[in-house]
């Protein structure tokens, strides 16, 4: 156990503002997911298995509801990244986190897929120079923003109010209503693949894919746990006495120590009535912005997918997107296909962007709990360790790497075990060191005892299957 270098303040909780001034966090974590389960995943399951499957993008977009809602709870309460909260439990968590970050998200999978597509839209040859390009870009974005929180908020609000809709009219003019019922039947496990009929699971699915598939419903492993970040920097509840991730070249800021550990609030009447008004805010926010849209979204992409290329016998690996382009070119305008290409580019691009900023603050952080200090100049810390990330994924494109799928799906498998690491963890943590008027419900803390449990029995399914028992 850590003990006076991690000691929370007091402060009293403040009032909760009305909910057109809280939506901000909500569009970074579903950013996050456009560019793992909503663009390549879910849609590539569809393309291979028919719309039978979906299923699980319900299954999995609300089990992560209920973890990002649970990590919200803490950083409300405490002002602080739940990884401090981590740290207080166990003194080794932060190295785990560490370590199980970059073995999940460190392979540079998702922007070398944007780059293959931005590749594919302007016919340009080596989609590896693309993404050097791109990890250059994505660093000097990053660094110049003057508060970082701002930056990658306004990128995700502007990509998604742009690029979500544009798939929605575009699949919705090119499905039947036969298409639409299939997706129907899908929500419930039912479907066809090879003109026969299964129930939930296709005699032959990959585990690993569809257990990748369901951890990247929405952000997907670690990224979750940066819900805490994003509430702390977005100034939710404790977090309006939080200090702030700014840059260390445009801001006067960004050379200033950072305070890790929050402040809590006394259990008062008065600062539990204003709690409950946060929690009620904060829930409906991530609802609609997360769990509806995001779910919308993916339904909708699965749903294009399976309209465009199910069935096609080179629908397999990266060139399921392009055969999408080029279907959709078929069937509405040649210009139509190349700007589905682009759009999904740039989707997979600031997603991989998004992930840079969210890894670099898991990383950052827990390497400075694994100091035991309590105040740390942490931009520093966390461009420095940005930049070292942008380097690695410059060596792997340097080094010819062009299966971008393969290193998604093995992500994927190692962030859905990760999420059923700390699903556990988040359960102990919130029960044991809030305080009694401010713990999660029974009904809420069954839900998370199932996601563990649901969690836990894919990853031992696909870990079977994996060693051939």
């Amino acid at each position: 156990m850590l003990s006076s270098p991690l000691a929370l303040g007091t402060k009293d909780l403040p009032e909760a503002p009305p909910l057109r001034k809280l939506i901000g966090p909500s569009f970074i974590i579903l950013g996050l997911g456009l560019g793992s389960g909503e663009v390549v995943l879910w849609p590539y399951m569809a393309s291979n298995y028919g719309l039978g499957i979906v299923w699980g993008i319900l299954i999995g977009i609300t089990m992560q509801f209920f973890i990002n809602m649970e990590v919200e709870r803490y950083a409300l309460i405490n002002g602080e990244s739940i990884f401090v909260g981590f740290a207080r439990l166990l003194r080794w968590l932060p190295a785990w986190f560490m370590i199980s970050t970059f073995l999940g998200f460190g392979w540079p999978g998702i922007g070398l897929y944007g780059a293959t597509l931005l590749s594919a839209a302007f016919s340009l040859g080596n989609p590896n120079i693309v993404g050097i390009v791109l990890f250059v870009a994505i660093g000097f974005i990053l660094t110049l923003g003057k508060v970082l929180y701002k930056t990658v908020e306004t990128l995700q609000k502007y990509l998604i109010s742009i690029g979500v809709p544009f798939i929605v009219i575009l699949t919705y003019s090119l499905a039947s209503r036969a298409d639409v019922g299939a997706l129907v039947q899908g929500l419930m496990g039912q479907g066809i693949v090879n003109g026969e009929p299964y129930y939930f699971l296709p005699v032959g699915i990959a585990m690993g894919t569809f257990l990748g598939a369901l951890a990247y419903a929405g952000a997907g492993g670690n990224l979750n746990l940066t819900q805490s970040c994003y509430v702390r920097d977005k100034g939710y509840g404790m977090g309006k006495y939080a200090d702030k991730i700014t840059s260390v070249i445009t801001s006067k800021e960004g050379s200033h120590s950072f305070s890790l550990t929050g402040n809590t609030f006394p259990p008062t009447d008065e600062n539990v009535r204003r709690f409950r008004k946060w929690w009620k805010t904060v829930n409906t926010e991530h609802f609609l912005i997360f769990w509806a849209l995001g779910l919308f979204t993916m339904l909708t992409l699965s749903l294009l997918s399976y309209v465009t290329v199910f069935g096609h016998g080179d629908a397999g690996g990266i060139n399921f997107v392009v055969t999408e382009a080029v279907a959709i070119g078929e069937r509405t305008l040649p210009f139509l296909g190349t700007l589905f290409l682009l759009i999904t580019g740039i989707m997979l691009a600031a997603t991989q962007l998004t992930v840079l900023d969210s890894t670099s603050r898991i990383i950052t952080e827990n390497l400075l709990l694994l100091t035991n200090k309590k105040s740390i100049r942490v931009s520093r810390v966390y461009y420095t360790v940005l930049w070292v990330q942008i380097l690695f994924g410059i060596t792997v494109f340097s080094l010819g790497f062009d299966q971008p799928l393969t290193l998604i799906v093995l992500g994927a498998i190692i962030n859905a075990f990760s999420m059923f690491v700390y699903t556990g963890i988040i359960l102990i943590l919130n029960n044991k060191l809030l305080a009694k008027a401010l713990r999660p419900r029974l009904w809420r803390n069954l839900v998370m005892t199932a996601t563990f449990i649901f969690l836990g029995y894919f990853c031992v399914e696909t870990l079977m299957t994996k060693l051939g028992i």
